[in-house]
């Protein structure tokens, strides 16, 4: 019996899609796919993540200019996935509870998983369903503009958008690197020559071709990480910054 299934073949196949179809997502999958997202794993119950819903043009457009990326203000479905302890916190306070620990870290990180968790759920499902989707990292560019655009309150932050819609391209399958430098049995293993373990994906990355440049192949992977890790974006370096401005308790050595 074979154990493959529809879903797990789409997830195989994933790719991601940045050109969509001038074509609405009938509302009824919309609502299906949020429903997706409410039963998704949350940490301790407390489903401390919540999502905006971006339908606003102007507001789009702010956001592609955050992400530099101008497709995203064409994407027919612009989720943004947050950090939300903002409402837990008002539950406590009209049950007259004790508010202190609402935005500490552990708060801000077991939020943070629950809006990856949720975006990811719904990911799946959207491809179940035969749609594209773009993951947006980009929108922490600038997190504390998209918490201004998005009037977010204190105790929340913006963890990732997504882009959804019917796909209007059919981009390469991009090739990945063994998991035998990334699953490791009971400890982490250190291999002597990372050049060495990777020569064969950097072959194989150097035939892939990326649309956004769909004439020119892209580099070997290493040269890629060199490229990036070059690459800083002064207020994704402030990030943390931003979080504490959010009124989350950041905490390093010393602090009391």
């Amino acid at each position: 019996m074979s154990i493959m299934n529809e879903t797990i073949q789409k997830q195989l196949d994933h790719r991601t899609i940045r050109e969509f179809k001038d074509q609405q997502i009938p509302e009824e999958i919309f609502r299906l796919l949020i429903e997706v997202a409410r039963r998704t794993a949350t940490s301790a119950g407390m489903q401390a993540s919540s999502i905006i819903r971006v339908t606003d043009r102007d507001i789009k457009k702010q956001i592609a200019e955050i992400c530099m990326q101008e497709y995203v203000a064409r994407a027919p479905e612009l989720l943004i996935f947050i950090v939300d302890q903002y409402r837990n916190r008002q539950i406590i306070r009209e049950k007259n509870g004790p508010t202190e620990n609402a935005g500490d870290m552990d708060r801000f990180f077991s939020a943070f998983t629950d809006a990856c968790l949720m975006a990811q759920n719904v990911v799946v499902a959207a491809e179940a369903l035969g749609l594209g989707t773009v993951y947006l990292g980009s929108i922490l560019n600038d997190a504390e503009k998209i918490c201004e655009i998005l009037k977010l309150p204190e105790l929340t932050f913006p963890v990732v958008g997504l882009g959804i819609g019917y796909p209007g391209q059919d981009p390469q399958l991009k090739p990945r690197m063994d998991m035998k430098l990334r699953v490791f049995e009971n400890a982490y293993t250190i291999f002597p020559n990372y050049l060495e373990e990777i020569k064969d994906y950097d072959e194989e990355m150097r035939t892939y071709y990326d649309l956004r440049d769909a004439n020119r192949r892209v580099d070997s992977f290493s040269d890629q990480v060199v490229t990036r890790y070059k690459m800083g974006l002064p207020k994704r370096q402030d990030i943390l910054n931003v979080v504490r401005r959010q009124g989350f308790d950041l905490k390093v050595n010393g602090d009391k």
